[in-house]
């Protein structure tokens, strides 16, 4: 009986080796260009003032529940950010009582008001639950920049999301997957799980010390030090 010829037999060793090149570059995707911090490093501000962040999704609580979480990281990276609370009260007494108002004010009149190095803008892209057949989830998505109040120059900006279904284990077949859903579904549902989820998305945005992230503060122990990964 004749033998069927594999395909390797009419392959050349070099199409075999740019084929096995071509699969494992498939597989291992390259890292993305390195964020540009020159302007971030010549400005090394101090001091942030955040502002009451954007809000493009639909859940009107969404703004002041990331607005409530993103001291800690900043605070953490060694910066000194000026009090939410009393940046947002300020503003509501100058008669600017949402956040697209908040955000049209000059970077010159921020500066002379708050006194801070810079400002943190905010935009919530994505903040809620949705709920599916086999899935339910809360979502939350930012994009934040970074301005210097002094120079009006934009020293970086960044986006990150963070999901509730991260990490869930998926097995179990079909009626796993039904049972995790409908508990899913009564969790998310019953304890609001969008807000913990901002605070995930607040610490991957703003945390320094992560690739393309914020550069730490002069109130880290790690600030302007050699082998950091983006300084």
């Amino acid at each position: 009986m004749m033998r069927t010829p594999t395909l390797k037999a009419h392959l050349p060793r070099a199409a075999l080796a740019a084929t096995a090149a071509a699969l494992l570059a498939t597989g291992c995707a390259a890292p993305g260009p390195s964020y540009d911090y020159s302007a971030f490093k010549q400005s090394r501000p101090t001091s942030i003032l955040v502002l009451p962040p954007l809000n493009s999704s639909p859940d009107v609580g969404a703004s002041y529940s990331m607005l409530s979480q993103v001291t800690l990281p900043l605070a953490e990276s060694g910066y000194y950010v000026l009090p939410v609370s009393l940046v947002d009260e300020t503003f509501h007494q100058n008669g600017l009582h949402n956040p697209a108002e908040m955000h049209d004010v000059k970077l010159q009149k921020l500066r002379e008001i708050f006194g801070a190095d810079a400002a943190l803008y905010i935009d919530i892209k994505q903040y809620g639950t949705t709920y599916a057949v086999f899935a339910s989830e809360s979502r939350v998505t930012a994009e934040a920049r970074l301005i210097d109040l002094r120079s009006e120059q934009l020293l970086w900006q960044g986006s990150a999301t963070a999901s509730s279904a991260e990490g869930r284990n998926s097995s179990g077949g079909l009626v796993g997957l039904l049972v995790q859903a409908v508990v899913s579904q009564i969790v998310e549902s019953v304890t609001n799980q969008s807000h913990p989820v901002a605070g995930i998305t607040s610490n991957r945005l703003l945390a320094a010390g992560r690739p393309n992230g914020m550069l730490y503060g002069p109130r880290s122990p790690n600030y302007q030090k050699d082998g950091n990964a983006q300084q």
